[in-house]
């Protein structure tokens, strides 16, 4: 198995992307050959400041090794240092079809209501994507319910291109979903039906890998509740969102099931347990932010950690790259 997956590089991770994300990389990488980029390609389809993205980049990298990526496990790169992943996207250019793109989700969200003002490359983000995983040959790529249509269109791409130019030979292979096992959807802290985010202008809203301790623990106690009691089973949870919220995110950090986690606390009010909460996240969080802290400053490092999982990732991917020059009959 080949796992390709990627992050943007758009500020500090939060606990949203730890819980969803990373810490299944972190486990991946022990089962799998895994190849993780930081997707600064992508970032560019939208406005930003060239400055904050080499830093985002940097930090990002530092921030995915601290919480337990291993570079000698693991090939971790960004995509600048790849140009396989701009080239091979132009190459698939000619085989994705405006049709499938129009049908993309995230582009009508991102670009709201001046389509007519967002960048082609916002438009054409869903073909990168393809090429990301399609360049190594992936067999599975970690997806979550916002990235479920675009793995389908790297599907649709490669079977096409297949069909196409293959002469029999399938030239990419076919990515299948890995879904993550019962993760917790992770909510805002102030707000237990809107998603954790980076963008959110209150920064109570999240617990950002960068916190300390009294941090988490404040933001925890001030995150909003209802005013009754925990129940005794997850049924109990129903139409309680924030509730639903804050235990969710102990069962994931305890790795248990949220009805575990009631049998514990079902009866107590919310004060004692926001105590047991903010202890269990500050335990786990605290060895990664120690990382991190250590790690950030040291651009030399992170750098050369970079660069050595781009020369990987330009090995690998390669003869894929050849294969599709050849297929579509261009000299070179």
């Amino acid at each position: 198995m080949r796992v390709v997956s990627g992050i943007q590089p758009t500020g500090n991770l939060h606990l949203g992307n730890y819980l969803g994300a990373i810490r299944n990389w972190v486990k991946m990488q022990d089962e799998m050959e895994c190849l993780y980029f930081l997707a600064d390609l992508h970032a560019i389809s939208m406005p930003h400041n060239p400055a904050e993205l080499t830093a985002n980049t940097r930090e990002m990298a530092a921030a995915l090794i601290a919480c337990g990526l291993d570079i000698n496990k693991s090939i971790l790169f960004n995509q600048a240092q790849v140009p396989a992943h701009a080239e091979l996207q132009w190459l698939l250019s000619g085989t994705a079809r405006m049709g499938w793109l129009n049908r993309m989700t995230q582009f009508k969200d991102k670009s709201g209501k001046n389509r007519e003002g967002a960048s082609i490359a916002l438009f054409t983000y869903p073909v990168l994507q393809a090429a990301d995983v399609l360049l190594y040959q992936a067999t599975h790529v970690p997806v979550g319910e916002d990235q479920k249509q675009h793995l389908e269109l790297a599907r649709d791409i490669a079977q096409k291109f297949n069909n196409d130019f293959g002469n029999g030979t399938d030239i990419f292979t076919l990515p299948d979903p890995i879904i993550p096992k019962a993760t917790a959807r992770i909510m805002s802290l102030r707000d237990g039906t809107a998603k954790m985010s980076k963008s959110d202008l209150s920064d109570m809203s999240r617990i950002n890998l960068v916190d300390d301790a009294d941090t988490i623990l404040t933001k925890l106690k001030k995150a909003k509740t209802d005013a009754e009691p925990l129940p005794s089973e997850a049924a109990g949870l129903e139409g309680r969102a924030e509730a639903t919220n804050l235990v969710g995110i102990y069962a994931a950090f305890a790795e248990e099931s949220v009805d575990a986690t009631l049998t514990r606390f079902g009866g107590q009010g919310f004060g004692a347990f926001k105590s047991a909460l903010a202890e269990l996240v500050i335990e786990n969080f605290r060895p990664i932010s120690e990382r991190f802290n250590a790690l950030k400053g040291d651009h030399e490092q992170i750098d050369a950690a970079l660069a050595k999982g781009a020369a990987k990732a330009r090995e690998l991917g390669a003869p894929t790259l050849k294969a599709t020059y050849n297929a579509l009959g261009l000299l070179r």
